[in-house]
């Protein structure tokens, strides 16, 4: 990346925080939903709220970025973040309450992650993004796999925590990311006015394989969700303390983040469409390993490898659509690719939780190992370059 090392520590600490808050809140609303009484097989409807607004918002989100600068985008979805907090603190006693508060989360999330990613784009020069992205996506992960320590430390060993400390430290956290807002720069003023504004959603989608990618992201992503919300329900359903979920969950995001350092010399050595392939099959061998009864050295071993392969699909797609969309349409084209990924997130998650109704949460995670043995199948056919 081009910009200043201030700049570029303060992107990735934003990006860290970010992520941290996202995945304390939710396992811990799924925590809360169970300790209301609400049947695993609806926990899909929760997870799904999460991506309901911004399903609708991304890519105007992109327009804005690309008008205004990242900037903006980044207050308004930090401010969001301590929005959410307090929603899920006040209002989380009820299933109404949860539902608000992960919209709001997933809201804020979007505004974010989009003015975060088109910061890295538009600061990287071509043949470069496969690294920059590993790395921004490198602090994504530390963010996800310090989240869930939260959970550890207040949850001890039960099943259930006491999710209120939890929810009071993140409106702690979503404050330092605030603040953490103001020392990062757009790009706007280095890359000049918008040139690109007649490049619209049409025009990216004439992209080679762009279609294939953005079903292999949402997909990929959804898939991360489900996790996120069924090995929590699938360690209550079997008695299992909350403490080890809260590891699994570390030790998840902890991979991911290794494939992702290495994500530059990996791509180089394998090629992005193999190296894709093959992360693919290892999640979808990894999380059908984790949901049968198994030892629990096997079952970290499970997760370990799913969180590798997981880890992989979204720097790809990232990089991928930075180095095709051009400069002016960045923010547009990171959109593009979170409107996808958040359509997976509202229709898949519930869709994998009606069709494996009645087999509890070890059922809607083989089904979602079966989705994504599917999806490595299919992404044989997008194109060989480094695109693919």
């Amino acid at each position: 990346m081009t910009l200043p090392s201030r700049q570029v520590s303060a992107l990735l600490a934003h990006a860290t925080l970010t992520q941290l808050i996202t995945f304390v809140l939710r396992p811990s609303t799924t925590y809360r939903a169970l300790e209301l009484g609400v049947p695993p097989s609806l926990l899909g409807v929760l997870s799904g709220s999460f991506a309901l607004v911004p399903l609708v918002l991304a890519l105007p989100a992109g327009h804005i970025v690309d008008r205004l600068g990242e900037r903006r985008v980044m207050l308004a979805g930090s401010l969001l973040m301590c929005v959410a907090g307090t929603v899920l603190l006040a209002l989380g006693h009820t299933v109404a309450g949860l539902v608000t508060g992960s919209i709001v989360l997933g809201t804020a999330h979007l505004g974010a992650i989009v003015g975060q990613q088109a910061l890295v784009a538009n600061s990287t020069s071509s043949g470069r993004m496969d690294s920059a992205f590993g790395y921004y996506t490198f602090a994504a992960s530390l963010g996800q796999a310090a989240g869930p320590l939260m959970i550890v430390g207040f949850g001890g060993s039960q099943a259930i925590p006491d999710t209120t400390p939890i929810f009071q430290g993140s409106i702690a956290v979503a404050i330092v990311l605030f603040a953490l807002t103001f020392a990062v720069s757009d790009t706007r003023a280095e890359r000049g006015p918008a040139a690109t504004e007649n490049v619209g959603v049409r025009s990216l989608l004439r992209l080679p394989g762009l279609a294939g990618a953005l079903l292999t992201a949402c997909t990929v992503l959804a898939a991360v969700d489900i996790s996120l919300v069924y090995l929590p329900a699938l360690g209550a359903e079997r008695g299992i303390a909350s403490s080890l979920i809260g590891t699994l969950l570390v030790l998840r995001a902890a991979s991911s983040m290794a494939s992702r350092f290495f994500l530059g010399r990996l791509s180089e050595v394998l090629g992005r469409r193999r190296l894709l392939i093959l992360s693919i099959f290892a999640a979808a061998i990894g999380i059908t390993l984790a949901a049968a009864p198994v030892p629990v050295w096997l079952l970290l071993v499970a997760v370990t490898v799913a969180g590798f392969g997981l880890g992989v699909g979204q720097p790809l797609t990232m990089s991928w659509l930075a180095e095709s969309a051009p400069p002016g349409a960045r923010g547009r084209a990171m959109s593009l690719r979170l409107t996808g990924n958040r359509a997976g997130q509202v229709f898949i998650p519930g869709a994998v939780g009606a069709v494996a109704a009645g087999l509890g949460a070890a059922g809607v995670l083989w089904v979602t190992a079966a989705g994504l043995a599917l999806t490595g199948v299919l992404a044989r056919k997008l194109p060989v370059d480094r695109a693919g």
